[in-house]
């Protein structure tokens, strides 16, 4: 596993240890998790490709019926 290493403010420092505490999660671990979530919540490889290549049936949209009439505020 990688080392990385990073200057913050102190009162970053603070803010960070003390969110680790409230995770009950050691520093490292939590800036880990963090890091992973942001890196990771990317869109899958060839996602935007995938637009217009339905082979299935043709999508409709279903009847949306009628919407009520409703008195207006003025």
């Amino acid at each position: 596993m990688s080392q990385l290493h990073c200057y913050v403010p102190d009162e970053v420092a603070k803010k960070l240890q003390d969110k680790a505490e409230q995770a009950h999660l050691s520093v490292s671990k939590y800036l880990a998790l963090l890091i992973e979530r942001d890196v990771e919540n990317q869109w899958p490889e060839n996602y935007f490709e995938l637009f217009g290549n339905w082979q299935g049936e043709p999508l409709e949209r279903p009847d949306q019926g009628n919407f009520e009439n409703r008195s207006s505020f003025e």
